[in-house]
């Protein structure tokens, strides 16, 4: 079972393109289905069965996992023995009628864009003292909300993927799909200021081509990221918003309202799917309809 394990996470590696954390999500879930089936007695991954399937679901429901992780075990559980079908490891997919609960349909968190104009701003004013760090904070934070890009996306930025003349920049996301992404006059300035100004401050010799950089001189990774976003958005005393991912919705939220058409949201945030696209679309409407509440003395 740990040698299939393997498999399927080269397989997800080297024949799918899956991303490293898509990746250590889908092995994780697939380490903890084999311990149960371990612990059930199962020796070998043929034996599993739709019944043992469902009863580690089951245990995990108990234990007051979220239905949202629930639901996505379910999925990799189908993938991997799927995938055990297609290679002959198994004979018979035990997972073909294996159901899980259904995710909660929860609406992304999305700031105003009066809040992103009070952020931006003070981090504008904190920019201005000459700082490299604060310099590198607003670049990532006005590429982030200018592009909607994933924060995955961002630490992967190399500086020949952006063109300043052009303002575009060249990303790779989910699946190693390259697409290009435009940006605005802020996000041009706030990239020129730590460019030309501050990027060779924190410049180490093992820096190379990396766009942002942590303070140490090597790219910057997500994790610090998400705590510069996060430090930024405690700022704002009303939002309790956090993660660099509220800034890719608020992004998206606000070409809709704007009037961007779904098709050119889907291509600039990379979605494969319009369906998860037209998630924005409920989002505007639910701003709408609390605004309408507010002002219509009939609402």
């Amino acid at each position: 079972m740990a040698t299939a394990a393997d498999a399927f996470e080269r397989y997800l590696r080297m024949e799918r393109g899956r991303s490293d954390h898509t990746i250590r999500a889908y092995r994780g879930d697939v380490d903890a289905l084999l311990i149960h089936a371990v612990a059930e007695g199962y020796s070998s991954l043929a034996e599993l069965d739709l019944g043992s399937l469902r009863r580690w679901l089951g245990e995990q429901n108990s234990a007051g996992l979220a239905r949202s992780t629930l639901a996505r075990r379910a999925a990799t559980v189908r993938s991997f023995t799927a995938w055990a079908l297609r290679e002959e490891i198994i004979a018979v997919d035990p997972a073909l009628r294996l159901k899980a609960p259904q995710r909660e349909k929860s609406l992304p968190a999305v700031l105003q864009q009066q809040q992103l104009s009070r952020l931006l701003e003070g981090m504008g004013a904190a920019a201005q003292t000459g700082d490299p760090v604060a310099i590198r904070d607003l670049a990532m934070v006005e590429l982030l909300y200018a592009t909607g890009i994933r924060v995955g996306e961002l630490t992967g930025l190399d500086l020949a993927d952006v063109n300043r003349e052009r303002r575009t920049v060249s990303v790779v996301g989910k699946g190693n799909k390259e697409r290009v992404v435009p940006f605005g006059v802020p996000a041009d300035a706030a990239l020129g200021l730590w460019l030309n100004a501050a990027r060779a401050s924190l410049y180490k010799p093992h820096s190379g081509t990396a766009l942002f950089l942590g303070q140490r001189g090597g790219r910057i990774d997500q994790r610090s990221v998400r705590t510069v976003v996060d430090r930024v958005f405690s700022s704002l005393a009303d939002t309790s918003a956090t993660g660099p991912h509220t800034l890719r919705h608020s992004a998206a939220t606000h070409l809709l309202d704007g009037g961007a058409d779904l098709r050119t949201v889907q291509e600039i945030l990379g979605h494969s799917s319009l369906a998860t696209t037209q998630l924005y679309t409920h989002v505007s409407v639910e701003r709408l309809r609390d605004s309408y509440k507010t002002a219509h003395p009939r609402a």
